[in-house]
């Protein structure tokens, strides 16, 4: 999003290398295809009458990131299949930053993070009435601080406790974990470590029992998450590959196939064709999550209804 956006340079599908531009300090152009985040529903009942089921679809979990220095996060639920059941089932915030105030990392939203997160009636409520879970995606912001230097077990419980309370006091369902643009380093900040990510992901899980916690799969805390222990990995809701155009699983163990996303599509800059075969792999292998970003405001239900149905053989609608 503008605070931060999604590039990175794909190299090849096995061994991609993220090269990060980098975006102002809260702030990111959107990302080409290819690239990772920056550079480089309820029925009234009447007396008697039984409650409507709701619609239901099978299929991968879908994923939509919203740059909301740029768009409505409340479009994700504008799309339904023909069946009444959502296009999408996580809308991401993307992203509120991780700073550093001299002495540990904070928590911090730019103005369009935090209107959006105000707007929780109009923006927030919508969606999650539905069903959709809504929840709010953290990065670095080139202060050095971000999710794989957290230097002792404590300042990674006290970060997560400025997370935890933010979840709450918006309602809001979850997490989303992106270990980009920190600048690792700078600031006097320590570089990464193996133990910050699972110290970090383990607190969120003791803080936020039955939330969702995602990783976007990049930067050093995905080095470290894929050495760590299955008791670490199976904290976590969801995993995806970052690269978009491409199609790469994340290797996490504690993580079954069942709970990543091997397709990256950004709906503005991967082309159709690209999207529809990921969506086709994805089938093929019985990936679980299916991940989106950069759902502008206004209609693009032939790109997303291209998608929908590969992954749940049904047509999608904007209204």
């Amino acid at each position: 999003m503008k605070k931060s956006t999604k590039f990175g340079i794909v190299a090849a599908i096995a061994a991609m290398v993220a090269a990060p531009l980098v975006p102002s300090a809260a702030s990111a152009a959107p990302s080409p295809t290819g690239l990772a985040h920056g550079v480089g529903a309820h029925h009234g009942v009447g007396h008697g009458a039984q409650p409507h089921a709701t619609p239901t679809k099978s299929g991968p979990t879908s994923i939509a990131y919203v740059e909301v220095n740029n768009d409505q996060l409340s479009n994700v639920g504008r799309y339904t299949l023909a069946n009444g059941a959502n296009a999408f089932d996580v809308a991401i915030i993307f992203a509120a930053n991780i700073n550093w105030d001299g002495t540990k990392a904070v928590l911090y939203n730019n103005e369009n993070v935090q209107r959006t997160l105000d707007d929780a009636a109009t923006q927030i409520r919508p969606l999650q009435a539905k069903g959709i879970k809504v929840s709010l995606s953290i990065l670095g912001n080139h202060q050095g601080a971000g999710i794989a230097n957290f230097p002792t077990q404590a300042a990674a419980e006290d970060f997560a406790a400025q997370v935890s309370a933010t979840v709450a006091e918006y309602g809001l369902d979850g997490v989303d974990l992106d270990d980009e643009y920190s600048d690792y380093g700078t600031n006097g900040t320590p570089q990464p470590n193996q133990q910050s990510i699972g110290w970090l992901i383990s607190a969120l899980r003791a803080d936020m029992p039955g939330k969702t916690i995602s990783f976007y799969d990049i930067g050093p805390a995905s080095s470290a998450l894929a050495s760590s222990s299955s008791a670490i990995g199976s904290q976590l809701d969801y995993a995806w590959n970052p690269y978009y155009g491409t199609y790469s699983a994340p290797s996490i163990p504690g993580l079954g196939k069942d709970r990543l996303s091997a397709a990256a599509v950004d709906i503005q800059n991967t082309s159709q064709s690209t999207a529809v075969s990921l969506a086709q792999r994805t089938k093929a292998d019985g990936y679980g999550v299916f991940m989106t970003y950069n759902l502008p405001d206004g209609d693009v239900s032939p790109y997303v209804s291209s998608l929908t149905q590969v992954l749940y053989g049904q047509a999608a609608s904007y209204h």
